[in-house]
């Protein structure tokens, strides 16, 4: 999907035409993540660009993308460009990435000397 999107109606309320265009994004990408997959990949990934216009655009998270078109409607403006493009995903086997080391147990300060002290059976 590349597209710019309007955000002027003569009869269409400007906060109305904003969430039209969040669901039109949305509902692209269900469709997109509907369709089957190819040999040997996990899952559909996007490439996703948002700006004012085409040649401003920037690459942004598909995640990010909610928030940039909020940031767009604070400001009242009129349209912006975005372009989502879907490509195959593969995900990261758990043993490949480097193992986290465990935490260390929480030392608290003044305990341990504490319970040392009244740790004899004859203090009890």
């Amino acid at each position: 999907m590349k597209k710019t999107f309007k955000l002027v109606h003569p009869k269409i309320k400007y906060p109305r035409l904003v969430e039209a265009t969040k669901n039109e994004i949305r509902k692209y990408i269900k469709r997109e993540r509907k369709k089957t997959l190819p040999e040997g990949v996990d899952f559909w990934d996007f490439d996703c660009k948002f700006g004012d216009t085409e040649s401003e655009a920037q690459s942004v998270h598909l995640s990010k993308l909610t928030e940039c078109i909020d940031r767009i409607a604070e400001k009242q403006q009129t349209s912006f460009y975005i372009e989502i493009l879907a490509k195959p995903g593969h995900r990261a086997k758990k043993g490949s990435e480097k193992p986290n080391p465990e935490p260390e147990p929480l030392k608290l300060k003044g305990f341990g000397a504490a319970r040392q002290e009244t740790s004899d059976p004859e203090d009890l």
